[in-house]
């Protein structure tokens, strides 16, 4: 057990930003917004998987939209607890801790603000292990496990329960409601038990994001490669050096997607990188061959601090590094590609993990 400061939340906000794969949202509103409810409520108690009882009721809080809107449509503050109160109400049972839904951006934040409010402890896992665009994209969908029932609210008080078929059908319907409400709300999700998320959560990655921002920090004083700290971390591998040339980007659907286009610079200058993203970063082409593909991670570095670069951010003349890291294990089973692999987001590919795709590169750069 132990305590999470305003400090540690400048760590994990950076940190959930790399592992987001540039999705989840900048984390500076969620920041700001958990920084408050610290200063307010005291720290947060932040438990271990193994710390809780198989019967324990454990509730995400989380923030559900298009991230570019956040940069506009700020929270009025109230809504994770008004939308996580009003699930505990409709189950009839307290929530015993929060967690986050997602290793991203704001969602990193979001479930800390909300712990902080209402006095629960945040426990050290997620259930992505980076961050996903679409609610059955979690470890608990994937193992059958129900989205709903949820609740859905936003900045103005409206809530709307939501129970359905299937996990399919919550996403359909929660992003209507989403798109209605501003292309931005604020959830509850996936009510799971201390067995279910012993079984299937991803464990550690609010402790994970916490280092990946202090190392990112700490570069700066001990002039080190914040770059290289992040990869070590993480067994990532860089994927390409460049600056930004154009990004097409559009948020129509409830997601910011588009393509974003790199020219070299460095040992890369003379190649080009193209990315696809959907909220998070998807596929990544280097020479128009495949270097990255979802389920691992893509995540676009600011080349001189290290800081992560999420996709409402990116922004012509951007000088970056783009490094891949893989994704957790459960994501490479068969049901976990079906789910979030390249065929699900219509790629004619076939899922190659990136620590293979490197190793071919190598081999061809020998060649």
């Amino acid at each position: 057990m132990e305590y999470l400061d305003e400090k540690d939340l400048d760590y994990i906000a950076i940190g959930a930003a790399v592992l987001g794969a540039g999705g989840g949202g900048d984390p500076y509103v969620g920041k700001l917004m958990a920084k408050a409810a610290i200063r307010k409520h005291g720290k947060v108690k932040m438990i271990t998987v193994d710390e809780l009882k198989d019967d324990s009721l454990i509730i995400p809080s989380a923030m559900m939209g298009a991230p570019a809107v956040m940069l506009e449509k700020l929270p009025n503050g109230g809504e994770p607890e008004a939308a996580f109160k009003a699930l505990e109400t409709h189950l009839g049972k307290k929530a015993d801790a929060v967690m986050s839904i997602e290793a991203g951006g704001i969602n990193s934040c979001i479930p800390i603000y909300t712990a902080a409010c209402l006095g629960l402890p945040i426990v050290d896992a997620d259930s992505m292990g980076r961050a996903f665009p679409e609610l059955p994209m979690t470890t608990f969908g994937v193992a059958g496990l129900a989205a709903t029932p949820m609740v859905v609210c936003d900045e103005k008080g409206n809530k709307l329960l939501i129970e359905t078929v299937d996990n399919a059908w919550s996403e359909t319907l929660a992003r209507t409601a989403t798109i209605a409400m501003g292309l931005a709300s604020m959830i509850s999700i996936y009510c799971v038990s201390g067995k279910e998320l012993k079984d299937y959560g991803v464990r550690g990655t609010i402790s994970l994001a916490r280092e990946i921002g202090k190392k990112i920090l700490m570069s700066y004083s001990e002039k080190t490669s914040p770059v290289e700290a992040i990869l070590k971390l993480t067994a990532g591998v860089q994927l390409f050096e460049g600056k930004i040339k154009d990004v097409q980007r559009s948020l129509t659907t409830g997601f910011v997607c588009g393509k974003v286009f790199f020219d070299g610079i460095e040992n890369d200058k003379g190649s080009s990188f193209e990315m696809d993203f959907q909220n998070e970063n998807l596929v990544g082409f280097k020479n128009g061959i495949p270097a990255a593909m979802t389920p691992d991670l893509i995540t676009v570095l600011d080349k001189e601090t290290g800081m992560p670069i999420t996709t409402e951010n990116l922004k012509y003349g951007q000088r970056t590094s783009i490094i891949g890291m893989p994704c957790d294990k459960f994501w490479r089973t068969d049901a976990g590609i079906a789910q979030v692999g390249p065929r699900y987001f219509k790629y004619d590919l076939d899922y190659v993990p990136i620590e293979i795709l490197n190793q071919k590169e190598e081999q061809d750069n020998v060649l």
